[in-house]
């Protein structure tokens, strides 16, 4: 077996026990259910956005060290942390254990960045498309199953919210004793580039720092690059925020506590679609660079639309729906705007770049939870009056590329205008 393939292999897998999370599709119905002794207002307003928070100030610290220490303790950590998250799921119930935990999943998120980076320090350039099919479809067929389970388990009465954590609980532990199996990495894009122990340790750091800062410079200065990573980092954003708290409101749209709740099942279908989404994507051959505008625009214009009407809509059913066609718009651009970005950088600064997508990302995350959702810093808007804020915001990201769009048509008339010589 190729030493490659190998670390292919050992990836996927880890990448698949990581993702069987079949608490996580009713997760908000396990907080407010009867095991634990916290209001739904708790829950949205003094929980889920300490997880924000949390993320965003660990990110960066993360992000900043992967590298540093070569990618696999990391991976460990990250597992670690899932393990202490669904732990004191399980056998906590205070406010503040919850708090607690939510900086932990902070933690647990923050170190996926060193899993999706690691085989561009360990495996061949020739074997990075490869790697990443393999690695990403593992992912999704993670989600995919963890879905499915969670739903039948539900379903069929075979298991109660709290049984689902249980699963995830052994899931983190077999993910995490995975990853000690993992090749330790030697070499790496910044730190550790050459093995010279007698290099002192300033000026490997200098050193280290320097380049970051030219892949940086090369990479956001050309307009291209920044355009499209503007886009990634804005609709990142709402799309997390989004997944994070629809289960709140689907909560307060399904009043009814007789009628099945399906989740699961919608958690599973949107990775599917998502997942058919990306490989149209892929096949899909357009001028991005004449069309990229028109095609952010109305991805975010139909996005905010259906947002809209999710946050209006009095059956749950149709919300499901607004659901999976917002993360099947999302999964099928976010695709193609990851493979424009990847086009026009250098291959050794593509997670650099992501990365600090992902920071933007999170930082207006961050803010988009102080004003709409925190308790005593922002408004702490009820559920369906998020969604109406999220939806026009992603109106107002199709308003910036119209503009984007217009400014760059006017001054390819200019340019077109002007006389030669």
């Amino acid at each position: 077996m190729n030493d490659w393939f190998k670390i292919s292999l050992l990836l996927s897998i880890f990448g698949f026990l990581k993702e069987i999370r079949p608490s996580e599709p009713f997760i908000y119905e396990f907080l407010v259910g009867p095991w634990r002794n916290i209001t739904a207002d708790d829950v949205t307003e003094q929980v889920f956005p300490v997880g924000t928070y949390s993320y965003l100030a660990q990110s960066i610290v993360v992000f900043l060290i992967t590298d540093l220490c070569r990618y696999k303790p990391l991976i460990v950590l990250m597992g670690l942390s899932g393990i202490t998250v669904w732990s004191m799921l399980l056998w906590t119930k205070g406010l503040l254990e919850l708090q607690i935990l939510e900086v932990f999943y902070g933690t647990f998120m923050a170190t996926e960045v060193a899993y999706y980076t690691y085989i561009y320090a360990k495996v061949p350039k020739d074997y990075y498309q490869q790697v990443t099919s393999h690695t990403r479809a593992a992912i999704l067929a993670g989600r995919a199953f963890s879905g499915i389970l969670a739903q039948l388990l539900i379903s069929l009465d075979a298991a109660d919210y709290r049984d689902l954590n249980y699963i995830t609980f052994s899931a983190m532990l077999a993910a995490t004793l995975w990853a000690l199996f993992l090749p330790s990495v030697q070499k790496t894009i910044y730190f550790h580039r050459e093995i010279e122990y007698e290099e002192r340790y300033s000026r490997k750091f200098m050193s280290a720092f320097t380049l970051m800062k030219t892949h940086i410079v090369e990479s956001f200065a050309n307009k291209y690059v920044l355009k499209w990573s503007f886009w990634w980092a804005l609709s990142t954003c709402g799309f997390i925020q989004v997944q994070c708290y629809m289960q709140v409101l689907w909560h307060e749209i399904h009043d009814d506590p007789n009628l099945p709740i399906y989740n699961g099942a919608v958690e599973s279908v949107l990775t599917v679609l998502g997942f058919m989404g990306a490989l149209f994507a892929g096949v899909l051959r357009v001028d991005w660079k004449m069309k990229g505008e028109l095609a952010l625009t109305i991805c975010s214009l139909l996005s905010g639309f259906i947002l809209l009407y999710t946050s209006q809509t009095k059956y749950v059913i149709l919300s499901y729906i607004c659901y999976v066609a917002f993360g099947g718009l999302f999964h099928f651009m976010i695709t193609i705007t990851s493979a424009e970005i990847a086009k026009s950088i250098k291959d050794d600064s593509y997670g650099l770049v992501f990365g600090i997508n992902t920071f933007v990302a999170l930082a207006f995350q961050s803010v988009l939870t102080a004003v709409v959702v925190t308790k005593g810093v922002g408004f702490a808007l009820g559920p369906r009056d998020q969604y109406f804020v999220y939806g026009i915001y992603h109106i107002a990201i199709s308003v910036i590329y119209i503009a984007i769009g217009l400014a760059s048509w006017l001054s390819s008339k200019r340019d077109y205008r002007k006389p030669d010589g």
